[in-house]
């Protein structure tokens, strides 16, 4: 059966059209290399801290690994071919820095590592697919974190700087489209206050996440840097970072509530963007935090000030915020910020209908406040939508039609591609959305008991892709698009 007609037979209805989007608007798919690639131990590859935290018993929920992950180190080429039949004109993937510095000193270079990535690169440029490579996805080597303390030493800025500049010379011809560092906020909380991401720390959560940002945003600096000084003019490229943010809608009309609002929304975005905007930390943040917060030198203001060509957002839900003096929250990260989260309206309706994950909630408008409030505080930066999905149960007993009937998601993908389309009219500069994910895979803590994928993955035959109704659904979208843009040439 084809595509468009297997969608139609299973009742879906358009309400957002590919023509809803500029031309020259990217669509595609993104994952993470400890998510999907597997092959930890071949390759040359070094461990990193996912690999070292996910043996650890009781920290996977399941007790899984990303040892084999989907096996994408093995299946890229099948991977490839999928991303081009469903019309996706991009792919955003990460570069485990283990392949390449083992060790993550950047002394001796894993040439192995750097074929895998080249052979990766140019099968998506034959099929005419963009690559979007992340350089930094969570999965730091774990050496360094073992002899130096990872992302809480100031060192770590500079072993990052020569692995961005490696990655640059070796694969810098053919990408054209570099983040720097995916999420830094879920490294500095839950890797360093709650403990349930690699490295697992919450011994001192009042100074350590700080710390952790702090450093990370000098990395992100410094290898935007050497970007724009050694490889921008030959190579033409474009560079940026990663963020996440949930929106916060004020709960009431209340000022205290919708200060509280604000508060959240510096302390989850304005912590990492003001510096790069604004040259500092949030006020807010300062006041809080005080000694807590690091300082930057007027060299490293410099550094930091406009250090994007554009913004990444990874963006899913959204939560009603309240201000209270405690928060329900023990940790001190939630504290401090003085605000309740809720998904609940007032009349007791639920903010919008649940996801798989306890924190995730279809909240489609959500993502265009979102948007408009990104574009109003940062002076209208150029922003792609770098992840955007929700996740099924997994369900071992159920057959394989049923699970590949994610009409729940496909709802979820009209309502968020709708309202970037909206963001856009009320204008954004959205150049780009990236849905995840291509592939079920490692969804870190969670193991493999959720299924964010546009492709089913059978863990228990051989791993084989099967797209959803979710893949096909774009797959459509895509084409109808084309079709229409074929007629207008």
């Amino acid at each position: 059966m084809a595509a468009d007609d297997e969608i139609l037979s299973r009742g879906e209805v358009e309400q957002v059209s590919r023509n809803d989007f500029p031309p020259n608007f990217v669509f595609g798919v993104a994952t993470s290399a400890y998510q999907v690639e597997g092959a930890s131990k071949e390759g040359g590859r070094g461990d990193s801290i996912w690999d070292v935290f996910s043996h650890k018993e009781g920290k996977i929920i399941d007790g899984s690994t990303g040892d084999i992950a989907v096996d994408q180190y093995h299946r890229y080429k099948e991977d490839v071919e999928l991303i081009s039949k469903l019309g996706f004109g991009a792919y955003r993937f990460s570069i485990s820095w283990s392949r390449i510095f083992p060790d993550g000193l950047g002394t001796i270079i894993n040439e192995e590592g750097v074929s895998y990535y080249d052979n990766l690169i140019n099968a998506l440029l034959e099929k005419g697919i963009q690559p979007y490579v992340t350089l930094y996805h969570w999965d730091l080597p774990s050496n360094l974190q073992e002899s130096m303390g990872g992302w809480l030493n100031k060192s770590i800025v500079k072993y990052f700087s020569i692995y961005a500049e490696t990655c640059f010379a070796r694969f810098g011809d053919r990408v054209k489209h570099w983040i720097t560092n995916n999420e830094p906020l879920q490294t500095a909380v839950n890797g360093h206050v709650i403990g349930i991401f690699a490295p697992g720390r919450s011994e001192h959560p009042s100074t350590e996440p700080y710390l952790v940002t702090h450093h990370q945003l000098l990395a992100h600096a410094a290898a935007v840097s050497i970007y724009r000084e050694q490889f921008k003019a030959k190579q033409g490229g474009e560079i940026g970072i990663v963020v996440d943010c949930e929106w916060a809608e004020p709960f009431t009309d209340n000022m205290e509530d919708k200060v509280a609002a604000e508060r959240r929304l510096e302390f989850q975005l304005g912590w990492f963007l003001n510096p790069i905007f604004f040259g500092d930390y949030p006020e807010v943040m300062r006041e809080r935090l005080g000694d807590r917060l690091p300082k930057f030198s007027a060299e490293e203001q410099n550094l930091l000030r406009n250090s994007v060509d554009f913004l990444g957002l990874n963006h899913y839900t959204s939560r009603f915020i309240s201000h209270v003096t405690t928060s329900p929250e023990p940790n001190d990260f939630y504290q401090v910020q003085q605000m309740k989260r809720d998904v609940e309206w007032p009349t007791g309706e639920l903010i919008g209908e649940r996801a798989a994950s306890e924190w995730l909630y279809i909240v489609p408008w959500g993502m265009q406040k979102l948007l408009k409030y990104i574009t109003q505080k940062y002076h209208n930066p150029p922003i792609y939508i770098t992840e955007n999905g929700m996740d099924d149960e997994e369900d071992t007993t159920a057959p394989l039609h049923e699970m590949l009937d994610d009409r729940k998601r496909v709802g979820y993908f009209k309502g968020y591609v709708g309202a970037v389309a909206e963001a856009i009219r009320d204008g954004s500069d959205v150049r780009g959305y990236f849905a995840w994910s291509l592939l079920d895979n490692f969804e870190w803590a969670m193991g493999y008991t959720k299924r964010f994928g546009l492709v089913y993955v059978d863990y228990k035959n051989g791993l084989t892709r099967h797209p959803k109704s979710s893949a096909l659904w774009f797959a459509r979208f895509l084409k109808n698009g084309a079709k229409k843009d074929a007629k207008e040439d």
